[in-house]
């Protein structure tokens, strides 16, 4: 088993369908924005306000080396950006949780939490530059694939039993 590395944009269900997957399979599970966190004991939203996002960009770098280099058998949720690092292909297959944008913020705003997880990312502060980001990065998110889970309107259970079959067929 090699490294699953899950990309996708901000509030696409990442971490509910890691969580999924890992009732489901043998892989241990990390994400790179709680690594970040407990690394720099701030919260990411506080590094973004204090240091800025190139600060926070390169937190990422450090933190895809030491995966590529010292993590195996690992399911990887990543952050939003994450996907730019380097050498994201060294670190495991690539699968990318798809979505409209506009179902992920209906995603985001059902959630029970929902004023906590849009606090939580800076990004989502302003939906329209938030939109533009999205359509920026999703073509980069799509060339970057070697999986693509297409979450809309599916469970996190759909999405987790579709990824570790195409996982495996690809392996």
């Amino acid at each position: 088993m090699k490294n699953i590395v899950l990309i996708g944009f901000m509030g696409v269900g990442k971490g509910s369908i890691a969580r999924e997957v890992l009732k489901h399979s043998d892989y241990i599970a990390i994400d790179t924005d709680d690594l970040i966190e407990s690394m720099s004991n701030k919260k990411i939203k506080n590094i973004f306000k204090h240091e800025g996002e190139a600060y926070f960009r390169k937190l990422e770098k450090n933190i895809s080396l030491w995966l590529e280099n010292s993590v195996q058998n690992t399911l990887v949720s990543t952050g939003g950006g994450f996907y730019k690092v380097e050498n994201l292909k060294k670190i495991g297959t690539i699968v990318f949780l798809d979505s409209p944008f506009d179902d992920i913020i209906k995603r985001i705003k059902k959630h029970p939490n929902s004023a906590s997880k849009l606090k939580k990312r800076p990004l989502l502060n302003d939906l329209k530059k938030a939109k533009e980001l999205y359509k920026l990065r999703r073509p980069e998110y799509l060339a970057l694939a070697d999986v693509v889970i297409d979450v809309t309107n599916k469970s996190a259970q759909e999405c987790s039993k579709e990824l570790l079959k195409k996982v495996n067929k690809n392996a």
